[in-house]
């Protein structure tokens, strides 16, 4: 369940009260008149049922409660309550299906956000790839695969193509296009640091026999790139993060860009560009599946009735 915390105006909370009891799946309803300091109002609580979520959401904002108090929702792992287990058994759906879009987009657009974290995350992963790359070393390719963070932004620009929101598409973009380059240019460097010491002595990519899989685009990489991408979106939207890592290591975003790095270095301009192809191949497939994955779930969720 989900536990509900209002500000609202005094002057709105019968308004609120009616939202929360015309709703299935609301129990626990507890109202603190004027408690509230900044902004002023009544503190009004609730536990609802993730199914009911976004109705109850959607008619508290119809109040203009974001602007003029606050909507919080927090994730209750453990209610011992016979009212809760009534609550979440009338509202219609499972709460395993069901997805709270505000908590989703919450959470996407703080993974989302250009910073330096961000950067420096997507900067050692392209290394780590480039050094897995130079030393044909599987086991190092799939290790920059995981520490990547790149699916953040993939996510909350699915997100913000099916909610419409321009916001979090600009600040989605904006990691993807400024991240990935700056990460590249830092991985050259490095490997042209590495040349230098005579760390790297890499002569051709062509004689790369266990990561040479990574430019290799072909129809495969559209479809795997599909399949991991609506993975990592069920996996994001039902909270079940242990299947996001198998999604890290299907694709080839991150050692793709690390291998187009260490064959321009080596001056293999045509492996370099199927190495990006291969990125950007990856990058759109896993948009597009979160795209899909999002719209069909909501058209289910707009076929039942309101809770």
């Amino acid at each position: 369940m989900l536990h509900l915390r209002v500000i609202a105006p005094v002057e709105l909370r019968d308004k609120v009260i009616d939202v929360l009891g015309r709703h299935a799946g609301v129990t626990h309803l507890v109202v603190h008149p004027e408690a509230a300091l900044v902004p002023a109002g009544d503190e009004i609580t609730a536990d609802i049922a993730r199914e009911s979520a976004n109705h109850v959401v959607d008619d508290l904002k119809a109040l203009d409660l974001q602007r003029r108090g606050a909507i919080t929702l927090d994730v209750v792992d453990t209610v011992v309550s016979t009212a809760a287990y009534h609550a979440e058994k009338e509202a219609d759906g499972d709460p395993g299906d069901a997805i709270v879009w505000e908590e989703l987009s919450a959470r996407t657009r703080e993974e989302s956000t250009l910073n330096v974290t961000f950067l420096l995350f997507l900067c050692l992963a392209c290394m780590i790839a480039a050094v897995g790359v130079v030393t044909d070393s599987p086991v190092t390719v799939v290790g920059a695969m995981v520490v990547g963070p790149e699916f953040g932004p993939l996510a909350a620009l699915a997100v913000a193509l099916v909610r419409r929101r321009l916001d979090l598409a600009r600040r989605a973009s904006i990691a993807l296009l400024v991240g990935f380059p700056v990460a590249m240019v830092s991985t050259a460097a490095f490997v042209l640091g590495g040349e230098a010491l005579g760390w790297i002595q890499l002569a051709s990519t062509r004689q790369l026999t266990d990561v040479d899989f990574i430019f290799q685009v072909g129809p495969l990489s559209f479809v795997v790139a599909l399949l991991a991408g609506a993975a990592g979106m069920l996996s994001l939207v039902s909270a079940k993060s242990a299947a996001l890592v198998g999604v890290f290591i299907s694709v080839t975003t991150v050692p793709a860009a690390g291998f187009a790095v260490v064959a321009a270095s080596v001056g293999e301009w045509d492996v370099a560009a199927e190495s990006a192809a291969q990125l950007a191949i990856n990058l759109a497939g896993i948009t597009l599946a979160g795209v899909a994955v999002l719209a069909v779930r909501r058209r289910h969720e707009t076929r039942r009735p309101n809770g």
